[in-house]
């Protein structure tokens, strides 16, 4: 990094439950590998807000949420060969990983054995903190730099490095495709992205929600059906239907209920992670030999299949573009289920 750039602007969050608020942090400098990023656009994830607000454990503080970044490479080291100044690029979920255990070595850097380094509110393999993306400039490692392919733009590619990719792993895992029947639960960041995805790998899709305020949505997202889980004819009427349903919802779900909606061998996949725990009778999996399963982000080397993929197939998120001192509102309005489907920041206004 040049020697000018030791602290970039940023908006954190200076202890649990404080609002977040305009400061400035640290980044390194641009080592033999790195990438230093010129962040255009971060989305806001339902994880940050958790994170931030000490949901999921003790947070490190003061924290710079952001782990769906897009950008422009404005320097790298001497060693690098992926990217050139210039470069569209994108950084998701994590910055590094041991990049030596058996998960690593098999392109599952997320299951990292000895833990990733998440691209906020962990430490770096040199003890400091790591700052996410509500900020104007990141450094990254070149292996964990994505390339955000020409045809997305980088504001609506953004919410892809964590909602794309949380969404296009178990669907790619599980085999979603042609003549697969897939349940989507949840009309969200994460749920929005999931129809499209599954739409276009081929499968039948079919969105499970509270309500059926988001139905037109829905359907023009790509959804065959849409259904109303407050309605208990709901769980009767699709009883043994699904061979894979991805639920996004970060709430506690009566699990039984909707494990009764796969059909035999059929595959329940949580990607949203609810702060509580769940209750589960175990012959809810035993009878129909289901099961129940979850997924976690993806390795580097699917995260760019899915951006390619997304490029492709034209899909980026359905994004409410905001200022940065709207992230406060922006967080309540998360919590509300007001947004359709991810808030994304122009980082120019930090």
């Amino acid at each position: 990094m040049t020697e000018q750039i030791t602290t970039v602007s940023a908006y954190a969050a200076p202890a649990p439950e404080a609002p977040l608020e305009r400061t400035t942090v640290p980044r390194r400098a641009v080592g033999e590998f790195d990438v230093l990023i010129d962040i255009k656009y971060a989305g806001i994830c339902h994880s940050d807000i958790h994170q931030a607000r000490d949901g999921w454990g003790e947070g490190l503080y003061p924290m710079v949420p952001g782990h769906e970044i897009a950008g422009i490479v404005a320097e790298v080291g001497p060693g690098v060969t992926k990217f050139t100044v210039g470069d569209r690029v994108g950084v998701g979920c994590m910055v590094d990983s041991c990049r030596a255990c058996e998960n690593c070595k098999a392109g599952l850097e997320q299951y990292c054995l000895q833990g990733n380094i998440p691209t906020y509110n962990g430490l770096g393999k040199d003890g400091e903190p790591t700052y996410g993306g509500y900020s104007t400039h990141i450094v990254v490692d070149e292996a964990f730099t994505l390339r955000i392919p020409e045809g997305i733009s980088l504001d609506v590619a953004a919410p892809l490095l964590c909602a794309g990719i949380t969404t296009y792993s178990p669907l790619a895992h599980w085999n979603a495709g042609p003549g697969k029947k897939v349940a989507v639960v949840g009309l969200g960041g994460l749920g929005h992205m999931a129809v499209k995805i599954a739409h276009a790998m081929g499968a039948e899709v079919t969105v499970l929600s509270q309500s059926l305020r988001k139905k037109d949505d829905g359907l023009k997202l790509g959804a065959d059906h849409y259904y109303a889980t407050s309605d208990e004819a709901t769980f009767e009427a699709l009883s043994g239907t699904f061979d894979l349903i991805v639920s996004t919802v970060s709430a506690p779900l009566p699990l039984d209920k909707y494990l009764g909606l796969l059909r035999a061998e059929g595959v329940f996949a949580n990607v949203g992670a609810p702060e509580e725990p769940v209750s589960l009778n175990l012959f809810s999996v035993i009878a129909g030999r289901k099961t129940l399963a979850g997924s976690m982000i993806g390795g580097i080397q699917e995260t760019q299949e899915m951006l390619d993929f997304c490029a492709e197939h034209g899909l980026g998120s359905e994004i409410e573009l905001i200022r940065a001192d709207q992230i406060n509102e922006a967080y309540e309005r998360v919590l509300a289920s007001d947004v359709r489907y991810r808030f994304v920041i122009d980082t120019a206004t930090i």
